[in-house]
C-alpha cells in the first residue's frame, strides 16, 4: 500500500539522484532520466551514440550515485563467454587433492557496463542473455544467483560497423529501454570542456544504496493504472504488429515484426516510475506516450519499404501514437493532471484504480472493438 511517506521519500531520493548525476553530466537530461527510470523499474538499458558523448561516464556515475559495485566489460571480437561469466579452475589442497573451484567473472556485480557490446561475437553476446532475463549464471550445469539489484547498461556505436556483430532480436528484447545519446549543444559543450579542465574524474557522491533502490521499485509497482490508460498502452504495443487485430496503417506499411509482450510490461513499469517522478500518483496517457519511443524503437523490425524511404522506428512510433490516439480519442492528452497528496487513497487495488482515472483527460471511456480485423 502506497502511503504519503513513501511518496515523499521517493521524491526526495529522486531529487538527490539527479542532483548528484548533474555534478558529472552536463545536459543529456532525457538520457539521464530514462536510465534512472529503467534502473528503478528493474530493467536493462541500451545506450546508443557516437563516441565521446558521455555514455560510459554516465554509467560510472550511476555506480557512484547508487553506491553499488560496478564492473566494466570491454567487448572485443576475441572476448570469450568465460571472460564474462567466470569459469571453473583446478585447485589443489594441502594434501595434493585436485578439485574444481569456480572463479566468478565480472558479471557478478550489481551494475554491469557492457561497453561497445556489438563488437563481441554472438557466442559472447549470448553469455549475457540468461543474466539479463533470469538474473542467474549457469556454468557447467550449476546455476548461481546474481546479487540484487542487477542491471546491464550496454553501449553501442551506430557508426564504425566494420568488425561489429549486430545484436539479435532476442537480446535486444531484453533491454527495457533503448536510449539515443545525442551530441551536446554549444552551451553544453562549453560547460563540458570547462568542467573537464578541472578534473576528468567523477565527483558525484552516493545518494542512495541498493536497499533504497529496491524500496523505490516496490513503491513504484504499487502505483495504480486506470483501465483506460492500460488499454491504451497495450493497444499501442499491439498496433505495431502488421498482421494483428489492432494493426495500425503505419505498421502495415513499414513494419515486418512488431513488439513482444515484454514491451507492454516495460511500458507500464516505466510509466509508473515516471508518474512518481512528476509528483503524480497515477499513470497518464502522457507518461505512456513519452516512454513509447525508448520502449518500442528497438523492438520493431522495419521492412524494406521503410528502409528504402528512410523511415526510422521513431517515425513509425509517432504515426502509431497519432493513429491510436485518434481512434481512442486521447491524442490531445500529452500531459498528465497533477494529483495532490491529499487525494491519495489507501484502499484496495480496485479502489486505487478508480481514484487514479484521470478525470480531466477524457469524458468518455474508449469503446472496445475499434480496430477491425485485417480483411483477407
Amino acid at each position: 500500500m502506497v502511503t504519503e511517506a513513501n511518496i515523499e521519500k521517493f521524491s526526495k531520493q529522486c531529487k538527490d539522484i539527479f542532483e548528484q548525476l548533474g555534478r558529472d553530466m552536463i545536459g543529456q537530461k532525457d538520457v539521464i532520466e530514462g536510465t534512472v527510470i529503467a534502473m528503478i523499474a528493474g530493467g536493462n538499458v541500451l545506450l546508443e551514440g557516437v563516441p565521446g558523448v558521455g555514455k560510459t561516464r554516465l554509467v560510472r556515475s550511476l555506480g557512484r550515485v547508487f553506491n553499488l559495485p560496478f564492473s566494466r566489460i570491454q567487448f572485443t571480437p576475441d572476448l570469450m563467454p568465460a571472460d564474462v561469466t567466470g569459469t571453473n579452475i583446478i585447485v589443489k589442497d594441502e594434501n595434493g587433492n585436485s578439485s574444481f573451484d569456480f572463479q566468478p567473472g565480472p558479471i557478478f556485480s550489481n551494475i554491469i557496463l557492457a561497453d561497445e557490446i556489438n563488437r563481441a561475437t554472438p557466442k559472447t553476446q549470448s553469455a549475457l542473455l540468461e543474466a539479463m532475463q533470469e538474473h542467474t549464471v549457469t556454468v557447467m550445469g550449476v546455476s548461481r544467483k546474481l546479487k540484487e539489484p542487477f542491471f546491464v547498461l550496454a553501449t553501442q556505436n551506430p557508426i564504425e560497423q566494420d568488425g561489429t556483430y549486430p545484436l539479435p532480436e532476442a537480446q535486444m528484447d531484453r533491454f527495457m529501454l533503448k536510449l539515443i545519446v545525442p551530441n551536446p549543444g554549444l552551451e553544453d559543450l562549453l560547460q563540458i570542456v570547462n568542467m573537464t579542465q578541472v578534473t576528468m574524474a567523477e565527483v558525484a557522491e552516493a545518494a542512495c544504496n541498493g536497499d533504497d533502490l529496491l524500496e523505490m521499485r516496490k513503491t513504484a509497482n504499487q502505483i495504480p493504472v486506470a483501465d483506460e490508460v492500460m488499454r491504451y498502452a497495450m493497444t499501442l504495443c499491439a498496433a505495431t504488429h502488421p498482421d494483428g487485430e489492432c494493426a495500425s496503417e503505419a505498421a502495415k506499411k513499414y513494419v515486418r515484426l512488431g513488439a513482444s509482450p515484454r514491451a507492454g510490461q516495460a511500458l507500464i513499469s516505466t510509466a509508473k516510475v515516471k508518474a512518481l517522478m512528476a509528483g503524480r500518483f497515477n499513470v497518464s496517457y502522457g507518461d505512456v506516450n513519452d516512454l513509447a519511443y525508448p520502449v518500442l524503437r528497438h523492438r520493431i523490425k522495419m521492412n524494406f519499404e521503410a528502409i528504402a524511404e528512410r523511415v526510422s522506428p521513431d517515425d513509425v512510433i509517432k504515426l502509431i501514437i497519432e493513429e491510436v490516439g485518434k481512434k481512442l480519442k486521447v491524442s490531445a492528452f500529452t500531459k498528465a493532471p497533477r494529483v495532490s497528496k491529499e487525494e491519495i487513497v489507501e484502499e484496495e487495488a480496485g479502489t486505487e484504480q478508480e481514484q487514479a482515472e484521470p478525470a480531466e483527460e477524457t469524458s468518455e471511456k474508449p469503446r472496445r472493438g475499434l480496430f477491425k480485423k485485417k480483411s483477407k
